[in-house]
């Protein structure tokens, strides 16, 4: 099912600012038996996010409302919900008086093989970067071209996901994912200070972390420090946790961490 501002629709007006100019933001989770799993914290992050743009966030209730209605009571799908700025005139100028567009949608989970989860997934390097823009760093906008762009590096159905460096050569994370290193028993994420995207399965992997007494640090990350690491992790809300086994020739094994973030994850609402 797809709503439009509440209705029942599957298409958007040709001049939403969010089809013309990706003026808007969205969220991508994961729901079990029509209940969306993480609902707060996915909501808290719609709606900073929606503030980094000056853009006015429907409220908790509304959307969980229609939430409630595109949802399946019975199985597993995966829910996203985009807001735009709505329509506007031609130009980059924002209008005056806004009126957003929300859209609320569900369907299918995608089916990975078993493997990726347990024995690990192979990851490419990317060529296409990140362009340094702080005031959206950790913002899930509209416009994500350099993710487009990096997933059209390969075809290969083998490698799910490929890594994405900024213009400084750091790893920032995959194309629809967080990354995480586990070096001497403690965590190594990417910060995000200046590119990148702040998901809400890394947020709760750092606060599991912290939790438990593990030390979870911010730090940049380059291709060496990923293949001297002793284990290499991907996170996000559909995916879960998917170890890495193989990238740029350097091999990992499988390990007890992908168990261990994964029981933080099924653990934390």
């Amino acid at each position: 099912m797809i709503l439009v501002n509440g209705a029942a629709a599957d298409s958007v007006a040709a001049t939403d600012r969010g089809l013309a100019y990706g003026d808007g933001v969205f969220r991508t989770l994961l729901s079990k038996r029509g209940k969306p799993i993480a609902w707060a914290r996915h909501y808290r992050k719609l709606a900073r996010d929606c503030a980094a743009l000056e853009l006015e966030c429907p409220s908790e209730e509304l959307l969980a409302r229609e939430l409630a209605r595109a949802l399946d009571p019975a199985g597993a799908q995966v829910a996203k919900i985009i807001v735009t700025r709505g329509s506007g005139e031609r130009g980059y100028a924002p209008p005056r008086k806004p009126s957003p567009t929300r859209i609320v949608m569900a369907g299918a989970v995608p089916e990975y093989p078993r493997e990726f989860s347990h024995t690990g997934v192979e990851v490419a390097i990317c060529r296409t970067r990140y362009a340094f823009q702080p005031r959206l760093a950790g913002v899930k906008h509209l416009n994500r071209l350099e993710n487009v762009l990096a997933r059209a590096e390969w075809s290969d159905p083998g490698i799910p996901e490929g890594l994405v460096m900024d213009d400084d050569g750091h790893i920032i994370g995959g194309t629809h994912s967080n990354l995480f290193l586990v070096e001497t028993g403690a965590l190594v994420t990417p910060g995000l200070a200046r590119c990148g995207v702040a998901g809400v399965s890394r947020e709760r992997v750092m606060e599991a972390a912290a939790a438990q007494g593990i030390a979870c640090r911010e730090e940049p990350v380059s291709q060496a420090r990923l293949l001297r690491a002793e284990t290499v992790l991907l996170v996000n809300s559909v995916i879960g946790v998917w170890p890495i086994r193989a990238c740029a020739g350097h091999r990992w094994a499988a390990g007890e961490w992908a168990g261990r973030v994964r029981e933080w994850l099924d653990e934390r609402g």
